[in-house]
């Protein structure tokens, strides 16, 4: 059963911005750690950027300062904005916990001229 849906892909010129949205539908969602995961073509799934329980973020080091992770509990959803995206970001993104369980769809990001 898959308990996080993610939402908001697109393609986007280099330099643009998306915001992606992962809905959450297992109970207690404030309880847990999440986080975005993304795989680019010929390449393995590699967590993106992470968010705790009391808000704390962590980032992979080639998102850093364009990247932001946010979640809204009462909602059942968080959240990540990418801005200054370059090519080397197309991936299908997914969310999950940060110790994942079973993947959801993921939603396509392309970067292109």
């Amino acid at each position: 059963q898959v308990y996080f849906v993610e939402s908001g892909g697109g393609l986007v010129q280099p330099g643009g911005s998306l915001k992606l949205s992962c809905a959450v539908s297992i109970s207690n969602f404030a309880i847990y750690d999440v986080a975005w995961y993304r795989q680019a073509p010929g390449k393995e799934r590699e967590l993106v950027a992470e968010i705790d329980t009391l808000d704390a973020t962590k980032y992979e080091d080639s998102v850093k300062g364009r990247f932001i992770i946010w979640r809204e509990n009462d909602r059942n959803t968080f959240y990540l904005v990418m801005n200054k995206l370059k090519p080397e970001d197309t991936a299908v993104y997914y969310c999950n916990k940060r110790s994942p369980g079973a993947w959801g769809p993921g939603t396509q990001v392309t970067v292109s001229p």
